[in-house]
């Protein structure tokens, strides 16, 4: 308490003792007092304190207030908030219970052990409940404009604040971004409309796919992207530049990704935020102090341009000429008459496929562009640009490359393993952008002047090429006719950019297939521990000469593995079709598969909440990949634990490719008679009826997540108060309000509640009966790294009683139903 309070009290016994004192005198003075005492800690409320409506909280210096406020428009509404205090009186930048108003003046703001309360006597709308508990709790209203929750004792140490829960304001020493270690996702939601902080239709979070980028969505649909932050400012906002008012950051760490800006000067510096409104607009704005108002000092949308995808893939924006939209050089209309009407969202094609030999290929220059999404993309910090150069001419996948950072020169490698989308310029502001075309197309930008010089010299080269060329197929055909498997090695390297080891090679590297070495067996054949000669460890599938997979097929599916390139999918290194062997490398995963972990009581114990939420979101990414942003739809069909391996962070990486299916653009799902997968993964339309669709794996992502977090098989699950599968366990528990009987007791204690039961309720999402009402791999994701208010789930499929057994040793393990799936078994 402060002095004032103690000298209040002793001038109160005083007077009491002192009845001669004139009175009206006592009362002055005891009310300055009484002034004096409500001010010296009015940034902050105990746990014996509680603030209703009508009274508010004022930061130290009188910056921000905060209590119930009422929108105009809506006058019967009272929601608890944040507020400008000295400037812009009710320029609200945060609000609690922005989807439950209080409907009357009988709110009330308590706080206790656990964190803010807000409510009313008979109820609870809002808190910031957390799991860990305080023992001298307070909440203070910091001059920032974050509300934090502490141990009276401990000022700087943070419990919670609504900094890390924001809503539609970027205020200064703000972070933008996601924390993977405490697992949170800073993003921000517009307000439904001027008068309602409801969550409206505009969502802005970072996206972490390939080089993180902000995304601004409109619902479902992708709206606006920011481009990547290139060392200063974002490729796509030109117009961020450095200034006197405020500074733009943008840090990358294994644990933190985030942009953050502060003031220059916090004392003379102009007061400024960044807001996005209902309609959808990102801006940056200044307090005027002459016009007493907000001033727009920066708009990241100002054009059509702006609209994400406007003139589709391999399409250039250019905000300078009409119309818009034009297709890069190399490149024709994808549908000419659509672009006849103005409509280019359908993008160009490669007017000549890339060659991706030596010489084949070359790079053409764009100078002053915003930089196509790099959701699909690849990066290293540490490269130059000509080292970039070549590693994207040893990437038949790669596009286009650029820098990373373009201060001081430009430094860093970015490469795109996919169709550039999302292009505009051209602005003395944007960056170089490096665009990979066949050397053909090269040469046709190349002047009259010197295609006239050229053909002078040409044509005694072209008589001279053409014998080197006729003595080239010669050897050629000779070396053809000399080696039987020379032309599917040609085939594979020009198709696939696929290694061929030779059989002699992986024999060496695997000690001979040595016993010592065998990592697992199945159906499909072993799996051996090997080490090359430059001393990278693979992991070595090789095929049984029972297996029904011939040359074609194992082809194909080497085909299929080759053109998938994501952080969490398995790398194929290369194949063998030598002396009769069908061998496929991978990289080696030294922590073994997830099965190892999440089904052995000891194991995982290591695992806590935060890495199996890592492996979950992973294992999410790589089917999303698979479904929806891969160059061919993939459905595996056979995701299961054993089938998802750790490297040696615990990053997980789906692998098994044998049951997959490629599907077309147009497809959507199949049926087979011959069904094959593993039993507990497969749901109901696949197991009976042969019906299979992305929602397949979907349900199998499904059965995943609960095993990941009760570290339970559904399969082999065995409690002693129920007859039901895992599936029909955690139904049970989530229609009888009991999630926490589901949850691993050694993950619990250290884990976020609220988000291991929502996470459960995702699960609970996926296994729904029907296929229709699972959510797809983007919902799902979306579902899992945000914050919206989730469907109730139906009636799980395969939910059914079953008569009790006494289980072997290895009822826990998941079997595959063909004999020609991978399941790796050990260490990778």
């Amino acid at each position: 308490m402060c002095v004032y309070i103690k000298l209040y009290d002793r001038i109160k016994r005083r007077v009491t003792r002192s009845p001669s004192m004139e009175g009206t005198t006592i009362i002055l003075f005891i009310s300055l007092l009484y002034m004096l005492i409500f001010s010296c800690a009015a940034d902050t409320i105990t746990a014996d304190q509680t603030v209703s409506d009508g009274n508010t909280i004022i930061s130290a210096r009188g910056e921000f207030e905060m209590g119930f406020f009422s929108p105009k428009g809506r006058p019967q509404n009272r929601y608890f908030g944040i507020w400008y205090k000295k400037i812009s009186t009710g320029t609200v930048i945060w609000v609690a219970n922005r989807e439950t108003p209080i409907v009357n003046n009988s709110g009330l703001i308590r706080v206790s052990n656990k964190g803010i309360m807000v409510g009313t006597n008979n109820s609870m709308i809002w808190s910031s409940n957390y799991s860990t508990t305080v023992k001298n709790p307070v909440a203070q209203l910091l001059d920032t404009g974050n509300l934090v929750f502490r141990d009276e004792n401990e000022p700087e140490n943070f419990i919670w604040q609504s900094f890390d829960y924001p809503v539609n304001n970027l205020l200064p020493g703000m972070k933008f971004g996601v924390d993977l270690a405490r697992g949170i996702n800073r993003y921000f939601t517009s307000w439904k409309s001027d008068d309602d902080p409801a969550p409206g239709s505009y969502f802005h979070e970072l996206d972490v796919n390939g080089y993180p980028q902000f995304l601004l969505w409109k619902d479902s649909v992708l709206w606006f992207r920011t481009g990547p932050f290139v060392g200063s400012r974002y490729s796509g906002i030109p117009s961020l530049k450095p200034n006197d008012i405020y500074t733009s950051n943008f840090f990358m760490t294994r644990t933190q990704i985030y942009y953050i800006s502060n003031l220059v000067n916090s004392s003379e510096s102009p007061i400024t935020r960044f807001v996005i409104t209902p309609t959808g607009d990102s801006l940056r704005l200044i307090w005027n102090k002459q016009k007493q108002e907000w001033t727009v000092y920066l708009a990241a949308q100002v054009s059509d341009c702006d609209r994400y995808g406007y003139c589709g893939t391999y399409g250039f924006c250019n905000t300078y000429k009409s119309p818009r939209c034009e297709c890069m050089k190399g490149f024709h209309p994808s549908v000419p008459d659509n672009w006849a009407d103005a409509d280019w969202s359908g993008g160009c094609s490669r007017t000549v496929q890339l060659n991706c030999e030596p010489g084949g290929d070359g790079f053409l220059k764009y100078a002053g562009v915003k930089l196509p999404d790099t959701r699909w993309s690849w990066y290293n910090k540490s490269m130059n640009l000509e080292e970039c150069r070549r590693a994207c001419l040893g990437n038949c996948n790669c596009t286009a490359y650029s820098n990373t950072d373009i201060r001081n020169g430009g430094s860093g490698c970015l490469l795109w393993l996919g169709g550039l989308i999302d292009v505009r310029g051209y602005s003395e502001d944007g960056q170089d952008l490096y665009v990979r075309l066949a050397s053909s197309e090269i040469n046709k930008n190349k002047n009259s002047r010197q295609s006239k010089k050229l053909k002078i010299v040409l044509v005694p080269v072209f008589a001279i090429l053409t014998l080197l060329l006729s003595l080239f197929l010669w050897f050629a055909y000779r070396r053809r006719k000399l080696n039987r498997a020379g032309k599917v090695k040609v085939n594979a390297r020009q198709d696939l950019d696929l290694p061929l080891f030779d059989v002699l090679q992986i024999a060496n590297a695997t000690d001979n297939f040595s016993f010592t070495n065998k990592l697992g067996e199945g159906g499909f054949g072993s799996v051996y521990k090997g080490m090359l000669e430059e001393g990278q460890e693979i992991a070595v599938k090789r095929l049984s000469k029972d297996s029904r997979q011939g040359v074609d097929e194992f082809m194909n599916e080497v085909s299929c593995i080759a053109k998938l390139q994501h952080r969490n999918l398995v790398r194929l290194l290369g194949c063998s079709i030598e002396e009769g062997e069908r061998l496929l490398i991978y990289e080696y995963l030294p922590n073994k598969s997830l099965d190892s972990f999440i089904f052995d009581k000891e194991m995982r114990q290591s695992l806590n909440w935060t890495m199996r939420y890592n492996i979950i979101n992973g294992i999410a990414k790589g089917l999303l990949y698979l479904h929806q942003d891969s160059r061919l739809r993939i459905i595996h069909r056979d995701l299961k634990a054993s089938n998802i391996l750790l490297d040696h962070e615990m990053n997980p990486k789906i692998s098994d490719f044998g049951l997959a299916r490629i599907f077309g653009e147009s497809e959507t799902q199949a049926s087979t008679t011959r069904v094959v997968g593993t039993y507990g993964y497969m749901p109901p339309e696949y197991a009976i009826d042969g019906n299979f669709s992305v929602k397949s794996d979907v349900y199998s992502f499904g059965v995943l997540l609960l095993e990941i977090i009760s570290g339970e098989s559904n399969r082999g699950f065995d409690h002693p108060d129920t007859n039901l599968n895992l599936i029909g366990h955690v139904w049970r528990s989530y229609n009888e309000s009991n999630l926490k009987e589901v949850v691993d007791s050694g993950m619990l204690q250290s884990s976020n509640e609220h988000q291991v039961f929502r996470a459960i309720e995702i699960g609970l999402l996926c296994v729904q009966e029907y296929p229709e009402d699972r959510p797809t791999m983007s919902s799902t994701f979306q579902m899992l790294t945000s914050y919206h208010e989730l469907p109730s789930p139906k009636q799980p499929g395969f939910f059914s009683h079953r008569r009790k057994h006494r289980q072997t040793e290895d009822s826990s393990k998941s079997s595959t139903l063909n004999t020609i799936t991978v399941s790796f078994v050990g260490p990778r």
